[in-house]
């Protein structure tokens, strides 16, 4: 049995069992225990690295194709991307920080391609280097294949750095909330966005929430957890966001209808007629349209599926 990851404590109690209800690759059951000082929930034992990477399908990440629904898919993606480029160019001083943006876990580079078109310098960072690739071919975006806690970058200079739904995929999230600090520049802001297992969803989903993403998710963090985190990294929370248009809503459809998750269904190569797909993608549509009245109730009480939080170096 592994310490905690936030206080270090050995002891810990069984939450519950879960399998991979989202892209169905095994159906091994995985173990989600609870730490019983501080709360951090995670898995236990955790996946070696060898044993993880066959739990990712190689087209994890987000790349449209050049069909009408492509398309379509890369419009819907850029219109829910918005907040998170709003938060960032926030915490980048609205234009005025002049340095590089980090992308970590850029996948197919959309969000990049969006920060690029306003003007800022940027770059991305990826396990995948099919994903890399399609981030330098289709948004003009640098990016290179790499872990970043050993990432031959230059320490101090980077304006800000993004991880977005990362460090929930990482064996050791403190090696990176150290690297992206030494990183940055003096006054460089550090966004990190993860699911919140503090929110209403989880309290009423409970293994069945998308957030949990047996096996991919070793830890469920709070966001009282990342701040721990990121305090003891030599870090200082600035502000935090308890709503994303993009992953929230979603979220929650994929929670209760995880078969028609149109991202799940490709990874899948679910075989069905074009007549098929259109409307399985409107069923899941409208599941998300639905759910946005609660997805903003709880964020409204802090309570949100994830959490974005912008930090600098203290």
């Amino acid at each position: 049995m592994s310490a905690c990851l936030v206080c270090g404590c050995e002891r810990s109690a069984p939450l519950f069992t879960a399998t991979d209800r989202l892209y169905r690759i095994t159906a091994k059951e995985f173990a989600v225990v609870r730490c019983q000082e501080c709360g951090l929930a995670r898995l236990d034992p955790q996946p070696a690295a060898g044993e993880l990477r066959r739990y990712y399908p190689e087209n994890y990440w987000f790349a449209p194709d050049e069909s009408a629904a492509g398309r379509m898919a890369e419009a819907y993606r850029r219109l829910v991307l918005r907040d998170h480029v709003r938060f960032v160019a926030q915490a980048l001083g609205g234009g005025r920080a002049r340095g590089l943006l980090l992308d970590v876990g850029c996948g197919g580079g959309l969000f990049l391609g969006m920060m690029r078109e306003r003007g800022y310098r940027v770059a991305g960072l990826d396990f995948s280097p099919e994903a890399a690739a399609m981030a330098w071919k289709r948004q003009q975006a640098p990016a290179v294949c790499g872990d970043l806690a050993h990432a031959p970058l230059g320490a101090g200079s980077f304006a800000g750095i993004t991880m977005f739904h990362v460090l929930e995929h990482v064996h050791d999230p403190r090696a990176y909330l150290v690297a992206a600090r030494e990183l940055l520049a003096p006054d460089g802001r550090l966004v990190v966005q993860v699911p919140n297992a503090a929110s209403w969803q989880f309290r009423l989903l409970g293994r069945r929430w998308s957030g949990v993403d047996v096996p991919r998710h070793l830890f469920d963090f709070r966001d009282c957890d990342v701040e721990r985190l990121l305090e003891a990294c030599g870090m200082a929370v600035v502000r935090r966001k308890y709503f994303s248009l993009r992953d929230n809503p979603a979220g929650l459809a994929s929670s209760v209808a995880p078969g028609l998750d149109p991202m799940a269904r490709r990874v899948r190569r679910v075989a069905e007629s074009a007549g098929a797909r259109l409307a399985k993608d409107l069923a899941y549509f409208a599941l998300a349209a639905a759910a946005l009245p609660f997805t903003l109730a709880e964020a409204a009480f802090r309570a949100g599926s994830t959490v974005m939080i912008e930090a600098r170096k203290r």
